[in-house]
């Protein structure tokens, strides 16, 4: 369904699937850009679903600075990052202090795009 969705944008099918299991909030990612492959020259699109407990999201200016964008993701809710969102922004899940159950990310990536 999301590629059928995404199809016109895209330009072709989504075709892996990434899964990253955070068990609480001392479970995180830091500042990166998914920028290999082609996702490294080229425009794409990576869509994310979360499942279960809410954490939030940062995106920054790759290279750091200003604005932070906070995205509290919730179960069920998808985020879609495309354009050159992968080559010009960084994203992290952070790690957090506050009781926090566990959160599975499902990510959507076209061919050759990690």
């Amino acid at each position: 369904m999301l590629s059928a969705h995404y199809a016109a944008e895209l330009g072709e099918p989504f075709r892996t699937l990434g899964l990253c299991y955070y068990r609480d909030g001392r479970d995180s990612v830091a500042w990166h850009g998914d920028r290999f492959g082609r996702g490294a020259s080229q425009d794409t699109m990576v869509a994310i679903l979360s499942l279960g407990e809410p954490r939030a999201l940062l995106l920054r200016p790759r290279g750091g600075g200003t604005p932070t964008l906070r995205h509290q993701l919730g179960h069920g809710d998808l985020l879609v990052m495309g354009g050159s969102c992968q080559r010009t922004w960084d994203h992290a899940v952070p790690k957090t202090t506050g009781p926090v159950g566990p959160r599975i990310s499902v990510q959507f990536r076209p061919r050759n795009v990690s």
